[in-house]
């Protein structure tokens, strides 16, 4: 186990345990934030404990054709019930997405401390969000960090029925058509699995990760 302080510096994500823990300690620093995500490490840890940072191995993405929308997703979609926005209410995605109650779950690992530091990220051009809007009321979005060829997500929200699908399906498709080519989701869940998301080896994933020569901005 590693233990970081001040040097801005990780070590090769092969040296993760078993639960894919790479790190502990440091801060959320932008250009330590901005290293980690180049290095295929995030910060994932709860409020008032030291910042633990992860390469997981296995790696939850979805490389963007294997998008799943059903056929009621896709009836909602044609209804034209939802508007959605890039990248214009960053501050209010990520405190939804840290406010929201969710099934099964205590609390929440978004801290203030967090927040803070994805906002300022966020200033920089590197972390985005988009917005899922009905009837003038933000309803749902998600947020995560743009390496301008692959999108790492980092959480969403939804205060109505399938907002947060709207802004997945959204961004996946703004991502097709930029030509990224991969939407990083991290850990495995069953809602991700369930829109075509699908693990696949680490070593594969830093391969895609480190291979950029197509960047584009979001």
């Amino acid at each position: 186990m590693y233990y970081i302080i001040k040097d801005l510096f990780f070590p090769p994500v092969s040296e993760t345990d078993e639960e894919g823990i790479l790190a502990i300690g440091g801060d959320l620093d932008p250009e330590r934030l901005k290293l980690a995500y180049k290095s295929g490490i995030f910060p994932w840890f709860n409020e008032g404990d030291p910042i633990i940072w992860w390469s997981p191995d296995p790696r939850m993405v979805l490389f963007l054709d294997e998008l799943i929308v059903s056929k009621s997703m896709r009836n909602i979609l044609n209804r034209n019930q939802f508007k959605v926005t890039f990248n214009q209410n960053f501050r209010d995605v990520i405190s939804n997405c840290k406010n929201i109650t969710r099934d099964g779950q205590n609390g929440t690992w978004i801290s203030n401390e967090m927040v803070d530091a994805y906002c300022k990220l966020n200033e920089q051009g590197i972390a985005k969000s988009i917005e899922v809007w009905q009837d003038e009321v933000l309803v749902g979005g998600l947020y995560g960090i743009n390496l301008g060829h692959v999108f790492c997500g980092e959480s969403m929200f939804s205060k109505v029925s399938n907002a947060s699908k709207v802004a997945f399906i959204a961004l996946v498709n703004h991502l097709k058509k930029e030509n990224y080519k991969l939407l990083d989701c991290q850990v495995y869940n069953p809602h991700l699995e369930s829109l075509g998301c699908r693990e696949i080896d680490r070593e594969e994933f830093m391969s895609i990760l480190k291979n950029n020569s197509n960047e584009r901005n979001l």
